[in-house]
């Protein structure tokens, strides 16, 4: 696979905890660097996925108004509580 250099300054803080992680599992520093921005990545593709689905479903009519989802809610701790807005 080919590879790319990407130069990020970080605060000393961070640097110092990306060091000792390291160090503790017994891996480089670019091998914990690539890890974390793996897994930001792949959140932020989900998260972009999630957010396009659910602007199709609110496009779609597909929403429960705040009323509903506000009465559920303060219903939970009561002796009765509604059952979940659909």
């Amino acid at each position: 696979m080919e590879t790319k250099v990407i130069t990020a300054h970080v605060p000393l803080p961070l640097a110092n905890k990306v060091d000792d992680l390291a160090q503790r599992l017994e891996r480089s520093k670019a091998w914990i660097v690539k890890q974390a921005l793996a897994a930001w990545v792949d959140q932020e593709e989900e998260r972009h996925r999630l957010t396009l689905e659910a602007m199709i479903d609110v496009d779609e009519g597909n929403v429960i108004d705040h009323q509903s989802v506000q009465a559920w809610a303060e219903s939970l701790n009561t002796d009765t509580p509604h059952s979940v807005p659909r």
